[in-house]
Parts: structure tokens; sequence; C-alpha cells
């Protein structure tokens, strides 16, 4: 394989074009046609999708009947389909064809200098501005047929679906513009029979906020159908005797808006985007639903025709024409990270809320250290109280310091733990770990610096067996703090350890999202000045267990690697269960060039990074080793917890089911394709 090359990761190419319309002018609309076909052709497209009725304008009215025009739609579609022969794009093009006794509005579907097959607009509209019946007959009940059109017969229907059969999982069918409105549109069908990349061709003219009402309708088709949705609607050049029109374009993914174009333009335009073809088939084999849907409507799905092509694409770097987030769990936008911020925080306090008046209201306790993870759960556990009408005083929050405890770290522990107005006290472990270590005969109570991982553990144990015993002594429940990414990682203590506890809160909140969690509490004043001060101080400490003296501050990152990469590879593992190789190419085009793309709002300057494909594979590879055949006995014994993100969680009662007995070997075997 060419790592490189988009079509061998599962995606495909496709572009929402729209132009200049001659009115009436087959011949001009042909060639213009053919100009856009070039130039996505040189750009590696594999579909074009042009609008409704290109190739003599949508605004003809009674025109649209004349036998001149009409011959010459004739000899432009043959125009178009010659000019298709040395093009790589599927071309989709709109024309009015003549067809028994009546005249359809059609999508043209043309390949390398053959007609593919021709789709009938189902839902010719007749109301407030539209009239289409005047000239159209309604195609929605052509299934099964075919069409005289350049001397041969075709497929004619709307029970069409035209697959790639060198391209995995490229399935295309076509509705027209009005299609898209109405209860059940042709698309939905389509999409249950198999279709993943549902395009439409519009001549939709334009009113005040139509255009938001078709990015709607657009975004839910390709949610609702798992589907790709490309639209491309008619612009400049359309009469404006009674109506205006504004040449929309875009591209949907499963709700996800991957591109758009100005409106209005002047001249030829056209959004392009990298579909991800694995994606929407990983949904549809998780959502078991949709199938069950197609089972309900088999009646009208399993009849639907599949005319094969080959599209033979480019096998070459292409680039990539997608936004791949850094932080699949944190949205660069800044509205919408605030708003996921929000839901995220508010779905810990509730959960907690809730099982505090379920077993009776006991007190909390919890373990703070001054990091990320305990900070974000205390203020967690805070908010939850004040919305249970309960004193803050009923946290009874301790810090721990061991071996290798910082006064700067201890220090923001004891300054937020006093600004919440918690019950706070100091705990020290170390004379009872030495005591242990004495007991066990490690080396290091006779002096010797051996800082093994029975050292550690050791200070981690201790801290939550006195915990534990606090909340039996005091009538609480011990909070976990141990977040998503050290889920995956295995990067706990198991038993009598950080992995334990009676409810953990940040249980489904990823590491990189926890960070911009506390910042949006900051911002958003959901507490006074001095605790935003504090949690700002914590905010720039480093993320280090505090468990091996020395000079030098212990690095968890140095250790395990950066958790903005584990938890990249952990979304597209948990949500799409991608292989490490497409991983590899996805997380390479998010981080090899910190000056390219979005990053989170107010996300440090000096913590934004890069990395090359050499540093990707590496820890790409430690996390598969981790992740797949180390790390879920701790998981498959966690507490519970609630869900935060869409991106998934590892309950084993919720997201993730796995067995602890595994081996990774199939995903490192897929990850030595990946270049070193």
């Amino acid at each position: 394989m060419n790592f490189w090359s988009i079509y061998e990761h599962g995606f495909a190419r496709v572009a929402s074009c729209t132009g200049h319309t001659v009115i009436a002018d087959p011949r001009a609309n042909a060639e213009a046609v053919l100009r856009q076909a070039r130039r996505c052709a040189e750009e590696g497209v594999a579909v074009a999708v042009f609008p409704e009725l290109g190739l003599t304008g949508y605004s003809i009215e009674d025109l649209l009947l004349q036998d001149a025009v009409l011959d010459q739609v004739e000899e432009a579609v043959a125009t178009v389909t010659a000019g298709s022969a040395g093009l790589l794009p599927v071309l989709v093009v709109g024309a009015p064809l003549r067809h028994r006794n009546r005249v359809y509005n059609c999508a043209v579907f043309v390949h390398r200098g053959r007609i593919l097959g021709v789709a009938p607009k189902s839902y010719p509209p007749n109301y407030r501005e539209f009239y289409e019946r005047r000239q159209i007959a309604a195609g929605d009940d052509e299934r099964g047929g075919t069409i005289r059109i350049g001397g041969e017969s075709v497929p004619f229907g709307v029970d069409l679906l035209f697959e790639a059969q060198d391209v995995p999982g490229l399935v295309l069918h076509a509705e027209i513009c009005e299609d898209m409105w109405v209860p059940v549109p042709p698309s939905a069908e389509a999409a249950l029979a198999g279709a993943t990349v549902l395009v439409n061709l519009s001549g939709s003219p334009i009113t005040v906020g139509r255009a938001e009402d078709r990015k709607l309708l657009c975004r839910s088709a390709s949610q609702r159908c798992l589907a790709a949705y490309v639209y491309a609607a008619a612009g400049l050049g359309e009469s404006s005797t009674d109506l205006s029109w504004d040449g929309q374009t875009m591209i949907y993914e499963n709700g996800a808006l991957l591109a758009e174009t100005d409106r209005f333009p002047l001249g030829d335009q056209y959004a392009v985007a990298d579909v991800d073809l694995d994606l929407l088939r990983q949904e549809r084999a998780r959502m078991g639903s949709f199938d069950d849907n197609r089972r309900t409507h088999a009646a009208r799905t399993g009849d639907f025709r599949t005319v094969p092509f080959r599209l033979d694409p480019p096998k070459t770097d292409l680039g990539l024409r997608r936004r791949v987030e850094r932080f699949p769990f944190v949205p660069a936008d800044a509205e919408r990270l605030a708003q996921d911020c929000y839901e995220a925080y508010n779905i810990q306090v509730a959960a907690l809320q809730q099982r505090l008046a379920a077993i009776g209201g006991p007190k909390v306790v919890i373990g703070v250290s001054g990091g990320l993870d305990s900070t974000h759960a205390l203020i967690v556990a805070a908010r939850a109280m004040d919305r249970a009408g309960r004193p803050r005083g009923d946290i009874l929050a301790f810090t721990l310091p061991g071996f290798a405890t910082g006064e700067h770290t201890k220090g923001n522990a004891h300054r937020l733990m006093n600004s919440l107005g918690v019950t706070a006290a100091e705990l020290d472990i170390t004379p009872t770990a030495r005591l242990m270590l004495q007991e066990m005969g490690h080396p290091f109570a006779s002096g010797e610096p051996v800082y093994d991982v029975t050292f550690e553990n050791v200070q981690a144990g201790l801290r939550t067996d006195y915990l534990f015993r606090l909340a039996n002594q005091r009538g609480g429940i011990v909070l976990g703090t141990g977040d998503l990414s050290e889920l995956a990682l295995g990067w706990s203590t198991y038993g009598v350890g950080d992995q334990m506890s009676h409810y953990n809160v940040n249980s489904g909140v990823p590491k990189t999202l926890i960070q911009h969690l506390i910042r949006w509490v900051i911002s958003s004043e959901q507490f006074d000045a001095e605790t935003g001060s504090t949690l700002a101080a914590i905010l720039d400490t480093e993320i280090s267990p505090e468990l091996v003296p020395g000079e030098e501050l212990q690095s968890t990152e140095s250790k395990i690697g950066p958790y903005a990469l584990h938890d990249f590879t952990l979304y597209q593992v948990l949500r799409h269960g991608f292989r490490p190789s497409k991983i590899a190419f996805l997380a390479w085009h998010a981080w090899h060039d910190r000056t390219a793309g979005a990053w989170p709002p107010g996300f440090p300057e000096a913590d934004r990074k890069e990395y090359d494909l050499a540093e990707i594979r590496h820890w790409l590879d430690y996390f598969c080793r981790r992740f797949f055949a180390f790390a879920q006995f701790k998981r498959s014994a966690m507490p519970n917890g609630p869900k935060v993100s869409a991106g998934g969680s590892l309950s084993p009662r919720g997201d993730w089911r796995a067995p602890s007995d595994s081996s990774a070997k199939a995903w490192l075997q897929d990850l030595a394709r990946v270049p070193e």
C-alpha cells in the first residue's frame, strides 16, 4: 500500500459543484460541466455533483418542453459523456429527458465515457413559487426500468445504486431537490439498501432563511442515514424574473459538515471533501437499529438495482481534504467547546448528586493531590453538594503526601480545599509506607535508592487504603479521580489503589478534556475568584504522579507518552474501530505541523507541539500493547461512573466489553504497514 494515499485508507474524495448557468443553452452548460470536471479530476475527485437541470437551467419554465432545447440536451449529455472518457470522477449531471409520454427531471450518472444510469426526480413540487408538474412528470413510481439515451438503453429509476467495485463502501444514490423535503425521502430507502454517498442536485431558489433550512435537512439526512450527503444548488445565470439563486454547496458526513462554499458566487465554485467510508461502515455495523429498520422496509429496499463501475482512483499522495481535530474529545470551535464543557461538567455533577441521594446521602471522601484529575473531581463534588442543598463541609478532602510530594502541588491542594470550604486535612503516608517497605524487605528500607513499581504502588495503595478506611470511619464513600485516558492505558494501581473507588465521576472524561473543563469552570465563574486563581495555578502544573524522590520532576508523559496522541488514538479506536495504520495517517495530518489548523481556545502556546510519523508510530505501538493486551482486566473491575463523551466510555457495562485475556497481534501487524 501507499501509506500516503487517501484511497488506501477508506476515503473517497467528493465535490459539490455550482457555476454560471446559461438558460436554454445545453451546449454551453455541457462545456461548463466538463471544465469543472477536469479540475475535479486533477484533484483526485471520485464523485462530482452538479445542480438540478444544470444542462438547461432550472428556471427555464415552459421552454423545458421545446423540442429544440430537448434535442440539444441529448447532444449535451453525449458531449459530457464523451468528455468524461479520460476523467476520474463520476459526474452526476442534471438534465430534462424525454421518456415515454413525459419529460423527467433527471440525474444522469456519467463515468469514463459511458452513461451508468439515470435517476428521475420523485416529487416535483407544485406550491408557492414552484410549478414543476406543469412540465415535469413525477418519478417516484419509476423502478426497474430503462431509458433510451445516446442510442442505447440504460437503467432508469429511483431504485438505482452505483457501486465502485474497487473502492469498498463507495455506493452512490441521487435524489433531486424537493425529494429531500418530503417526510420519507428517497435517500432514506437508498441508504437502507446500501447507499453511502447520497447526492442532491438542487435548483432551489433562495429566500431569507432557506439556506439554514437546507443545512438542517442535509445534516439530518446524513446523520439519520449514516451517510455522506452532497448538495449542489443552482447559482448565477438562473432567471431572476421572480426569484434569486445562491449556489449553495455543502458536504455532510454523519451529521458533521465537511465542506461548504460561500454563497452567491460569481463563477465556478465547488466544495471538496474526503468522505470516510470506513467511518460510515463502522457506524452502520455498530448501530444495529439501522439494519433493523432495513428489515422493516425490506419490501422496498430489497429490490434496488446495483450498477457496478470501476473508479481506478489514484494511489498517490493527494493530501487530505477534511478537518481532523487534534483533540477529538475537545472541539476547537469556541462556542462548541463551551457547550461541551457545560454539558460534561453538569453530567458529572448530576450523576454524583443522584448517586449520593440514592444511597442515603453519605459524605464524600476524596484524596486531593493538587493535580488535574483530583482537582476536577473535587469541584464536581462541591457543585453536587451545592445543588443538593448540602454544606460543602460534607466533603472530607485529604491530601496524602508521600516520599516525592512537592510543596507546590501540596500547597495548591490546601489552597483549593480551603477556598472551597470543604473539610480539609493532611495525612502523611510516608511513615506507614516506610514501615510497609521495611516489613517487606524492600531495599529502600535499607537506604538503597530503589524506586521500582513496588515502591510506587505501596504509596498509591496506601492512599486508597486510607481513604476507604476513613470512609468507613466517617460515614462516607470514596470518590474516584482517575480519568478515561488512564483507564485506556491501565495507568493505575489495581485494587487497593487509584483504580478503585465507590464512585468515579472522571471515568468518562479523557485527560485532554479535563484541563478545558477546569478552564471553563474558571471562565464561567462557577466559584469565587480565589478558587479560580488556585485552579489556574493547578492548570500550569505538569502532570506527575510524584512517587519517585529526586530533584527532577517525575513526568508522566515522558514515560507513557503524550496524552494528546493517546486520546487521539483512543477516540478513533473506541468511537470508530479504526485500524492503527489509518489512525497513524489521521494523526500525522492532525499533528505534523503545529502552525496548521485550529487549536482549542485557551490552549497554551508553549504546549502546542507537533509530532512526526516516527513518534506517532512509536506511541501507537505503545497504546495498542497496553490497551488491547494488558489493561482490560483493570477496566473489567472499574467502579460506576457516568459516560460523558459521545466518543465513548470504557465501562464493561456500557460502551466497551472486551476479554481480559486478549492479544494485540492483529493491531500490531496492521501497524507494521506504517512506514518507519
